[in-house]
């Protein structure tokens, strides 16, 4: 089941998806030098608004496309934290594509096929269930992505 799939935290713990307790889930992968790693920005803002809600972000740090995320663990904790002020949760580094992808991964894109992309996202229930999925381009404010997180959190 998708909730009980292991991530492995930026910090080095082990947890699953279900031991954060939210009523729903973005997962995103991201990406610390792409075009779209200023969706950080939206994507606390959007954490902030709804974490009272039961929304839980998660970050999952990919280098799969372009090599655009080449730094360890630590670096990328700390470029987050100090250029984009993010509080939710960040995954250590993992493959988002191809034979070698994270469990995770490989349940989020069963039905839906590879990421194309850094920041595609992926929304959650809390069940497990995969409601929507996201490409790069729509914000993380985007109305579209706010509403189907509130019809989420209902």
């Amino acid at each position: 089941m998708l909730l009980d799939t292991h991530v492995k935290t930026i910090d080095g713990q082990v947890k699953t998806l279900q031991s954060f307790g939210a009523k729903a889930f973005l997962l995103v992968n991201t990406a610390s030098e792409c075009g779209y790693t200023p969706q950080y920005d939206g994507l606390e803002k959007l954490y902030e608004k709804y974490k009272a809600k039961g929304l839980v972000v998660v970050g999952f740090p990919s280098n799969d496309f372009g090599a655009q995320e080449p730094g360890s663990e630590a670096e990328i904790a700390k470029f987050c934290k100090v250029r984009y002020g993010v509080t939710f949760p960040l995954s250590a580094k993992v493959v988002v594509k191809g034979a070698s992808k994270d469990k995770l991964f490989e349940l989020l894109t069963k039905d839906s096929g590879e990421v194309k992309w850094n920041f595609t996202k992926f929304l959650v229930d809390g069940k497990g269930t995969i409601l929507k999925r996201f490409e790069p381009s729509v914000e993380p404010l985007a109305a579209e992505l706010t509403q189907a997180v509130d019809g989420a959190l209902k």
